[in-house]
This record gives structure tokens, sequence and C-alpha cells, in this order.
């Protein structure tokens, strides 16, 4: 690969990683899965960046290529997904700025967010993240009317969940 496009490639990457990173928290669990998740997504988004045409946003493509890898390492693993407790995470947040009764918000909705399939975790995930039914509805490849229906139904899940 020429030199020119390496760097669009790290520039791209560097500017997105957060997206990354996100999905890989939404589908592993534990610091190491995490980073291989990562660095698969990575590779994959290296491998594919050659075709990438520009015919959509950076984002989405890194979208589409980081959920559909998770996904389908998701989808073969054997082994059942190993969680770690919520309270044995490490977070570095300053005293001033902690805030206990977000903690817990934000516990409750990731366990409800775990027992979601993996369509549904890519759905909330994005529509947590602001995007709009378009941009949702072309990253996982589905009609935009089919993205708001399964949205309504996560939303309904999710509730069921948290008020049970």
């Amino acid at each position: 690969m020429s030199n020119d496009l390496e760097q669009s490639f790290v520039q791209q990457l560097k500017t997105n990683q957060n997206i990354i990173h996100k999905i890989c928290r939404l589908y592993t669990n534990g610091e190491d899965a995490h980073k291989d998740l990562f660095q698969e997504i990575t590779i994959q988004l290296w491998k594919a960046f050659p075709k990438f045409r520009g015919d959509s946003k950076f984002s989405t493509w890194a979208y589409r290529v980081a959920l559909n890898t998770a996904i389908t390492l998701y989808r073969k693993s054997s082994k059942t997904v190993k969680t770690v407790d919520y309270e044995k995470q490490q977070f570095f947040i300053s005293q001033e700025d902690y805030n206990y009764e977000e903690e817990e918000r934000l516990k409750l909705m990731y366990q409800a967010v775990y027992q979601l399939n993996d369509i549904e975790k890519a759905l909330i995930f994005m529509y947590l993240e602001d995007k709009d039914y378009a941009e949702i509805s072309e990253t996982l490849g589905i009609s935009e009317v089919n993205a708001r229906v399964k949205m309504n139904r996560i939303k309904g899940k999710l509730k069921k969940i948290l008020n049970p």
C-alpha cells in the first residue's frame, strides 16, 4: 500500500477510535478481550480500507466493519461469555466528579444491554450515540422503517428488564 493510503488510514483511525472502543466495550467483558477485539477490528478495517470508496462517512463505514467483526466473533465463540462484576472494574474518576446515582444507573443500563442479542446491542449502541435512523439503517444494512420498529421493540424490552 502507498504511504499516503497508510497515513490516511492512521489519521482516520485516530479520529474514530472511540467508535471501536465503545463497540469493544459493548461486546466484551474484561480488558484482554477488549484489546483483542480492538486489534481484530483494526486489522479488518486495514484490510478493507483500500476498498473504502468514500460513499459514506468513514465513521459510518467503521461502525459497519467494527460491528460486523464484533458480531461475527461473538457468534463464532463457542465458549459462554464470561462476565466481570461491575464492582470489580476499576474506574479512575476524580472524587469531585464522582456521582453514585449515575454510576448505579449506568450499571443497570449495561446489565440490561448485555441481555440483548447482538443486533439489538448494535442498534441501541448507535441510538445512544445519537445517530439518526438514516445512519443506523445504512450502517446495519436495514431499512429506516425496520430500524425504527426494532428500536421501539428494544426500548420496550429494556423497560421490562429495568422495571420488571
